[in-house]
Order: C-alpha cells, then sequence, then structure tokens
C-alpha cells in the first residue's frame, strides 16, 4: 500500500513537473518574442525582418533549450525527436488548425523563397540522418545554413519594391511603447523561463518514458514536440484570428526552417547527437507531411477546410503511428 503511494506520488511529482516545464517553456518564449521583437523594431529593424528573423528563432527557442538540455543530459533521441515531431506538428496540426479558422491566400513572391529553404533543409537534415548521428561538422553545415538564409532574407526585404503594408504585420509585432528596460528584462526573464522549463520538461520526459516503458525520443516526437511548438500555436492563432492567416503560415514555414538549421545545427555543434529511438520512418513522415503541407500552400490559391480537416486527421494518425508497435526503429 505504501510503496503503490509512493509510486502516486511520484507519479504527481513527474507529472506536475512536465506540466510546468510545458507552461515555462510557453511563458518564456512568448517574453522572449514580444521583447526582442519590440528591441529590433526600437532600433529601426523593419517589422517584416523582425517577424522572419528574431520573431521566427524566438518561438524556436523552446526547440533549442530542449534539444541542447536533452544532449547534455545524455538523451539525444529526445532532442532529436523534438526537433522531427515539432516540425510534423507544425506543419500538419497548426496549419490545419489555421487553415480551419481562415483559409489563407498566400504570397507567393513572400513564401517561394522560404518553401525551397524548408525543402533544402529538410532534405540535408534526413540525408545526414540516415547514419542515424549528427557529427559536428554537419551541425556547422546546418548552422551554415541558417546564416545564410537570414542574410538572404534581410537582402530579399530591402530590395523588395513592394513591402507588406505596416497594417498587414500589425499581429507579429509587439507595441513598442514600453521603456526599453523592460523589454530588455522580458528577454532575460523569458530566456531564464526556458533553460528552467527545459530542464524540467527534459526530466519529466525521460521518467515518464522509464516508468510506461516508452522510448525518451517517442515523448520527444508527440507530448514534448506538442509542447514546444505551443509558441507558434499561440502566434498562429492570434495571426489567423486577425485575418493574416498567410503570415500564420508564414511563421511556421520560418520557425520549421530556424528548427533544421538551427536547432539541430547548434545542438550538434555542442555535442554529436544520434537518433536514439528516432525511427528513419519518423524522418521520412516529416518529408512526406513537410511535401503534402507544402505542396498544398504553393499550388492551392486559397486553402480550403478539407485541406485544413486532412493535415489533422494526418498529425492525428502520425500520433497513432509513434505509439504503435510497428514505430520500433530499424
Amino acid at each position: 500500500l505504501f510503496g503503490n503511494a509512493a509510486r502516486l506520488d511520484e507519479g504527481m511529482i513527474v507529472l506536475g513537473m512536465f506540466t510546468a516545464g510545458l507552461v515555462l517553456l510557453y511563458v518564456g518564449g512568448e517574453a522572449l518574442v514580444r521583447g526582442a521583437s519590440a528591441i529590433g523594431v526600437r532600433f529601426g529593424m523593419s517589422p517584416m525582418i523582425v517577424g522572419l528573423t528574431i520573431v521566427a528563432f524566438a518561438t524556436s527557442a523552446p526547440e533549442l533549450a530542449v534539444a541542447i538540455g536533452a544532449a547534455l543530459r545524455d538523451a539525444p533521441g529526445l532532442a532529436v525527436g523534438n526537433v522531427v515531431g515539432s516540425n510534423i506538428c507544425n506543419l500538419t496540426l497548426i496549419v490545419g488548425i489555421v487553415v480551419l479558422l481562415s483559409r489563407p491566400a498566400l504570397r507567393e513572391k513572400l513564401i517561394t523563397f522560404e518553401l525551397f529553404v524548408v525543402l533544402a533543409g529538410t532534405a540535408i537534415a534526413s540525408i545526414m540522418l540516415l547514419d542515424g548521428t549528427l557529427e559536428r561538422v554537419d551541425g556547422a553545415v546546418l548552422f551554415a545554413g541558417i546564416v545564410f538564409y537570414i542574410g538572404v532574407a534581410v537582402w530579399r526585404l530591402h530590395s523588395d519594391d513592394e513591402p507588406l503594408a505596416e497594417d498587414e504585420t500589425a499581429s507579429s509585432v509587439p507595441d513598442v511603447s514600453a521603456k526599453l528596460s523592460v523589454q530588455i528584462i522580458a528577454c532575460v526573464l523569458g530566456v531564464a523561463a526556458l533553460v528552467l522549463g527545459s530542464d524540467w520538461l527534459v526530466r519529466a520526459c525521460v521518467a515518464i518514458a522509464t516508468q510506461l516503458g516508452i522510448a525518451p525520443a517517442v515523448i520527444g516526437l508527440t507530448a514534448a514536440a506538442f509542447g514546444t511548438s505551443l509558441p507558434e500555436i499561440a502566434a498562429s492563432v492570434v495571426a489567423a484570428r486577425h485575418r493574416h492567416p498567410d503570415l500564420a503560415a508564414g511563421n511556421l514555414i520560418g520557425s520549421n526552417i530556424f528548427n533544421l538549421l538551427a536547432v539541430l545545427g547548434a545542438t550538434a555543434l555542442v555535442t554529436p547527437l544520434d537518433m536514439g529511438f528516432v525511427t528513419v520512418w519518423d524522418v521520412a513522415i516529416m518529408c512526406v507531411t513537410t511535401l503534402l503541407s507544402l505542396a498544398l500552400m504553393y499550388f492551392r490559391p486559397r486553402l480550403t477546410r478539407i485541406d485544413g480537416s486532412i493535415l489533422i486527421v494526418v498529425y492525428i494518425a502520425y500520433i497513432g503511428f509513434a505509439f504503435s508497435p510497428s514505430a520500433a526503429p530499424l
């Protein structure tokens, strides 16, 4: 009886740590997005440059924090699984939700380059993962890719003859009326919340996986990936409700780019990664869902609610696959 009570108490503590970790990641990501974006605008960066660089990176900060924390705690499969799962979640579940809320008509000139980068990044990262590891050389190549992407994005936006109107970016850029000191404090507190939240989430994921006999990577592919995608969910839903669904979809594409190039690249530079229980099938599903979602965005003049429903069903089917016996490592 006392043993069962002790296990129950331990389970409640782990569940509480998991929940608190997700909350801290969400709050920290939100604070970092708002603070860093406001600072960028204050110092003369255009709203769209801020959106494609600072905001996109900040919304990927939870994935980066979890990936580095998992790698340093000798759970590299959780690090890789979190990125793979988050990218699948972004381009299926979250895009599907955005489409159901407001049918987006994407601006081809604004997303063609980003579509190419996310496809190239997905292909390169997937090829690197075929041997089951990401070495520091691989990390350097991926990180060089994010530097190239930011440079080209800034150059394109400076040379764009038809920039977006200011009101079209309102949902992505916060008010800059607050004092600079307040914005800096928001950034510092956001980073602190991300560090603490990632530590608690990684600890809880490993504990839950151990107690349930599930590979930590599976938790990373599903629950942790969904949790670290909360900033993207919040930003995308807000953008869609403000009638800027194209910006919502664009932010998700940008987040996937940062996940693949910056998060995997930086983490592999810190310490080489192995896939653990992330399988070739998981990577293949990431490639297929990326192609499906981006093909819908590119070839359809306006996404329909049927498209959104299909993407959501695909994500639900993937979650079922992740927990099925057939998902065993190859």
